[in-house]
């Protein structure tokens, strides 16, 4: 990175580069898991000025169309409306358009990039909540079509690209919720099946491409089960497995080679969070789902290099959390390793892969809880750094990779939550000057990028969250 020699010193400083005695080696230098192709330009990321909106972190809080990233902000004059960012405060961070003209809100959520177009759902005060798209101009954003006729809305969701189109959820008078299509044009928006036939709903949801090229997704079926959904992107979906609706399949379906995984059962913890029991279910490429194992605990799934990545608890007695791997047969589903020994578990969370590699974090009950690497096996399962020195924690969460850097907020010292970001190499993983001076926290999260910008909200000194930006570009294409 292109920080790398210049802040290693102060690095050092700020977080202990040593191997842990007694643990596995931190990554060096020598073993990154990838080459990287793109550098940061600076540590400090600049105020956009503007609060984008963050419904809930299910829903993604803004997308990159062709000209910069596209978000909601209530600026306290127009409502919620959407706005579009070059990276640049001032002009370059700008209302895209005024949907509901003065100081009613469009609520524009759902933010998902397709081809050269974002889209959104918004609020019309005609046509009610419906399908809108944009270019990133004021001219190339309106609404796609009013698929509910009149003010009602059809109230689309659960937006997904998937072969250059949009599907979604949305409601029709004759149809209920269903699973629809779009191109970006009226004409091109339409009903994909009538799968729950008549006026009930279906509701589809989890959107997801499998490595086998096909969309799958859930959806209810007279409101008594829950079906898993195999779909080549038009009418004739196959139903691939079904479970009773208390039962469900809680997020995600996660696709690794041809194979996609699944929990069924319980409450299956997403964004760092732990969920209860649950069966861990494959289907080889829509082939009849094998059980791998029953779990007391389960966590977060990644597929790593081929293979599935999760967190999980053997027994419901138990609260072992520790990282479990699987090649898709019940012999080849293990333990990687037992990073905390005894029955308390090092709970891993907040998955993100870079590479062949998995970050977490994890606590292995001498040094806190760090960010971890691995490739999925024990040999490779360690320590990336102790950024807070000894049994203390920097609490490392929201890991997220753009491109091939690796951006995710930790504590140190006497720094609140702050970001940081590097390439997998801990020598060159270096936190960002800080937003919140001081013992205060930042609290980053959100990072996505547009162009060459890295966009991440975080709080200010005065606890106001804003939207910031962070210049990257491929190596060598820095500024001097």
């Amino acid at each position: 990175m292109r920080y790398r020699r210049r802040f290693l010193g102060m690095v050092c400083l700020l977080a202990s580069c040593s191997s842990a005695p007694g643990s596995s080696e931190p990554v060096g230098e020598a073993e990154s898991p990838l080459v990287s192709n793109w550098e940061a330009c600076s540590r400090t990321a600049v105020s956009l000025g503007v609060t984008a909106v963050e419904e809930t972190p299910y829903l993604p809080p803004m997308a990159a169309s062709p000209v910069g990233m596209v978000f909601s902000v209530d600026d306290g004059v127009r409502g919620r409306e959407p706005w579009v960012s070059n990276g640049v405060p001032g002009a370059g961070t700008r209302l895209l358009k005024d949907l509901v003209v003065g100081s009613g809100s469009s609520d524009p959520r759902w933010f998902t990039r397709v081809g050269t177009q974002v889209f959104f759902a918004a609020t019309d005060p005609v046509a009610g909540r419906e399908l809108f798209a944009t270019d990133g101009t004021a001219d190339g954003t309106r609404r796609v079509k009013d698929i509910w006729p009149g003010a009602v809305g059809s109230f689309p969701t659960e937006l997904f690209a998937f072969k250059g189109l949009l599907y979604f959820t949305a409601g029709d008078p004759m149809h209920g919720r269903e699973l629809w299509r779009s191109d970006g044009t009226s004409a091109g928006t339409f009903m994909v099946e009538d799968l729950e036939v008549g006026i009930e709903d279906s509701s589809p949801s989890q959107l997801t491409q499998g490595g086998d090229g096909a969309l799958y997704f859930l959806r209810s079926a007279l409101s008594t089960f829950t079906l898993l959904m195999r779909s080549e992107g038009g009418p004739g979906a196959v139903e691939v497995f079904r479970t009773p609706s208390d039962q469900g399949i809680p997020s995600p379906l996660t696709p690794v080679g041809r194979k996609l995984y699944f929990v069924e059962g319980g409450v299956h913890g997403g964004g760092g969070s732990h969920g209860g029991s649950g069966t861990l279910m494959v289907t080889d490429a829509g082939a009849t789902p094998v059980m791998l194992g029953q779990f007391g605990m389960m966590g977060e799934l990644a597929g790593v290099d081929g293979k599935l990545l999760f967190s999980a608890s053997p027994h419901m007695a138990i609260e072992d959390m520790e990282l479990w791997r699987s090649d898709g047969t019940p012999a080849g589903t293990t333990r990687v390793e037992d990073i905390r020994p005894g029955p308390e578990g090092s709970y891993p969370e907040h998955f993100a892969v870079l590479g062949n590699q998995l970050f977490f974090a994890a606590n292995d009950g001498v040094y806190g809880v760090e960010p971890w690497d691995s490739d999925g096996t024990e040999q490779r399962t360690r320590l990336f750094g102790d950024l807070e020195a000894g049994a203390g924690s920097s609490f490392p969460s929201e890991l997220t990779t753009l491109e091939d850097l690796l951006f995710f907020g930790a504590s140190i010292r006497n720094r609140g939550a702050e970001p940081w970001v590097g390439d997998g190499v801990r020598i060159s993983t270096v936190s960002l000057t800080e937003i919140a001076p001081g013992p205060l926290s930042s609290n980053p999260r959100s990072f996505t990028r547009s162009q060459d910008h890295a966009f991440f909200t975080a709080e200010d000194n005065s606890g106001v969250r804003r939207l910031y930006a962070l210049l990257i570009r491929p190596d060598g294409g820095c500024p001097p």
